[in-house]
């Protein structure tokens, strides 16, 4: 009999470290995205390290030793218990009117437990981010009785989603259901001020503050088929419908004045509403996909979404979000030899990808497109399926067309999953 420290403690203790340095990074190199001003944010993409390597085509994508959340009809396939855990890192060029400006941030990207209930089920714990909001702009407007004015906007919060999923199989076909709880605050400011008036003047500040908190859900199917031998497809699909996302908002304006000795002054409130509930309606969202693979080693395909923002409501304003927003993508991964016992590099996972789509949100009668090239890897440890993946993103999305802002990006993810077999008697000790 021997003692070792136990995978769950491994995992926990590695996200202590992701957490401390996703707390500083972001306290210190602050992502400025002006897009996320609109809608609930920037929607995350809540894919882990592997299948972003593979241009996050994930609707056909089944892997009994790893976690594919986006399609909760894969966690039939489970065999072993897997933890998984990544962290995701960005750096981008802002430009617009012939400015540019750096920026990135450093954040967790997800936290998941998959569990086999038997044979043909499966299920998943799991937190992640839905969306976030960074962003702190400044512009000048001609104002009707102000004149020339300097609008300051600034925002910063997110929403996020813990649920719980569950599979099932039977024969080829599996599906599965996410049901998770929707919770977090969106906080949006702004000023605004006259241009030449710049030792004691008058200006006004909004702000709003909106908590959310919601049941969410999302729902999916998988058909896998074998042609010969190792070799088959897997199409797959999910949908997610329609869903208010109930909130409650306050919101506060008021006339301020500077002095260059003392600071801002406020003089007088305008506005200040409490607890105003409301709700955000987000849109239904389904995607499909299909893909060919031959055992474990390799497998390629090609993912549609499509995404009904018309139908986003913020407490019943449109909110220049107003596209119905698509994505495709294509991918694929090669091991050499996943049994390989004389070489490591031939049972490493090699990815590349590409994906291509138009945002949700539109500006000045101007669709904002957006593409990635991607590449990525998995580093197996030795003798276990445990795993290290990692992926490479490099895109751009934005125009500067019609003053607009274009946003080129680079965004590295790192993630492991462990493996361990629970509810299994052990024969010896």
């Amino acid at each position: 009999m021997y003692h070792s420290y136990s995978k769950p403690f491994l995992l926990v203790f590695l996200l202590g470290i992701m957490g401390a340095t996703t707390t500083f990074a972001q306290k210190s190199n602050r992502e400025n995205i002006p897009y996320t001003r609109f809608g609930m944010g920037d929607y995350r993409n809540g894919a882990n390290g592997m299948l972003r390597g593979m241009g996050s085509i994930s609707s056909a994508y089944s892997n009994e030793n790893a976690i594919n959340t986006d399609n909760p009809a894969s966690y039939a396939d489970f065999k072993l218990t897997v933890y998984e855990a990544g962290v995701e890192g960005s750096r981008s060029t802002v430009s617009n009117k012939g400015t540019t400006s750096p920026t990135g941030t450093f954040t967790l990207s997800h936290l998941t437990i998959g569990i086999p209930l038997g044979k043909n089920f499966g299920m998943v714990m799991g937190l992640q981010p839905y969306t976030r909001i960074y962003y702190n702009t400044v512009d000048t407007a001609e104002v009707s009785g102000l004149g020339p004015s300097i609008r300051g906007y600034t925002g910063d919060g997110g929403v996020n989603i813990g649920y719980l999923g569950f599979a099932g199989r039977y024969k080829g076909f599996s599906a599965g259901v996410n049901v998770g709880y929707m919770f977090g605050s969106i906080n949006h400011a702004s000023t605004l001020r006259n241009v030449y008036d710049t030792t004691h003047y008058f200006g006004s500040a909004f702000s709003q503050f909106t908590r959310v908190g919601d049941v969410y859900y999302k729902a999916g199917m998988m058909y896998t088929h074998s042609i010969h031998k190792d070799l088959g497809f897997r199409i797959g699909a999910t949908y997610s419908g329609k869903q208010q996302i109930s909130a409650k908002r306050d919101s506060y304006e008021y006339i301020f004045r500077s002095y260059p000795s003392s600071g801002i002054e406020v003089k007088d409130t305008a506005v200040s509403l409490q607890n105003v509930k409301g709700s955000h309606t987000i849109p239904s969202t389904i995607t499909a996909g299909v893909q060919v693979f031959s055992g474990r080693n390799w497998a390629a395909g090609v993912d549609f979404s499509l995404a009904n923002f018309k139908q986003y409501r913020n407490f019943g304003q449109v909110d220049s979000v107003a596209n119905n927003a698509y994505k495709i993508a294509v991918g694929g991964e090669y091991t050499p030899n996943p049994t390989s016992l004389n070489s490591y590099l031939n049972r490493v996972t090699y990815r590349i990808g590409f994906y291509y789509g138009k945002d949700y949100v539109q500006l000045r009668n101007t669709d904002l497109n957006y593409y990635a090239v991607t590449v990525g890897a998995s580093l197996p440890f030795r003798r276990s399926f445990d795993k290290v993946h990692m992926a490479l993103e490099v895109g751009k999305r934005g125009t500067n067309t019609n003053g607009l802002i274009k946003q080129n990006f680079v965004k590295l993810s790192v993630g492991m999953s462990l493996n361990d077999r629970w509810f299994v008697k052990r024969k010896y000790d």
